[in-house]
């Protein structure tokens, strides 16, 4: 069967730009709930921009640190998010609310991506960022050639991606899926329709590649 790579385009803070996405071919989009963030929404904004999603297409709520009254907060206002976990979040915490989520790694030479995954064993996927100051991404690509071949969890490729360079970390990481913002804004997280469509497309001349192999 021909491999899908997923695309999760993430930051989104105005209702043109979720559109843009999901005519691009989203299939997820990211809710930042971290105040700190450039991109940060309310809850009850994330909320708003969720209800315009069309059915299959996965609101994602990022959360970097958050209280669990936050966090129940959003699931009650977004039933159906995925949570997004960016912090420096316990394996309990992630846990706790029972719902699916996402655990971010930041990628730098040392760090032992199959320890980290063996501490979140019940993660829905692993998604691979950037080592940088601070938390959230900053748009910075991490060497790839670190990510082991067997990781137990579906890798989420993120880090500085845009339509300049998705297509070849597609055929080199083979992952689930990729997650891009800064690579398809022209500020911070107000996003640009075409580039959103030119990231999509390059994503599916990557699969395209690789089904021709």
């Amino acid at each position: 069967m021909t491999h899908r790579t997923r695309i999760k385009i993430c930051g989104l803070t105005r209702e043109a730009d979720l559109d843009a996405a999901v005519e691009a071919g989203a299939d997820a989009i990211g809710l930042v709930l971290y105040e700190r963030s450039p991109r940060y929404v309310s809850v009850e904004r994330a909320a708003e921009l969720a209800r315009r999603l069309p059915a299959f297409v996965t609101p994602v709520c990022l959360f970097v640190n958050a209280a669990p009254a936050l966090i129940e907060e959003a699931l009650q206002a977004i039933p159906n998010a995925l949570l997004q976990f960016h912090g420096d979040e316990t394996p309990e915490a992630c846990a706790l609310p029972r719902r699916p989520f996402l655990r971010a790694a930041r990628v730098s030479p040392g760090v032992d991506l199959l320890d980290f995954a063996r501490q979140y064993p019940h993660a829905q996927g692993l998604l691979l960022d950037a080592h940088v100051e601070g938390y959230g991404g900053g748009g910075k690509v991490f060497d790839w050639s670190l990510i082991p071949p067997a990781l137990p969890a579906p890798v989420v490729l993120s880090g500085g991606l845009s339509a300049a360079n998705v297509t070849d970390g597609v055929l080199r990481v083979r992952p689930w899926a990729v997650d891009v913002s800064s690579g398809v804004e022209v500020a911070k997280g107000i996003k640009d329709a075409a580039l959103m469509h030119r990231f999509c497309e390059a994503v599916r001349a990557a699969d395209a590649q690789l089904a021709a192999l």
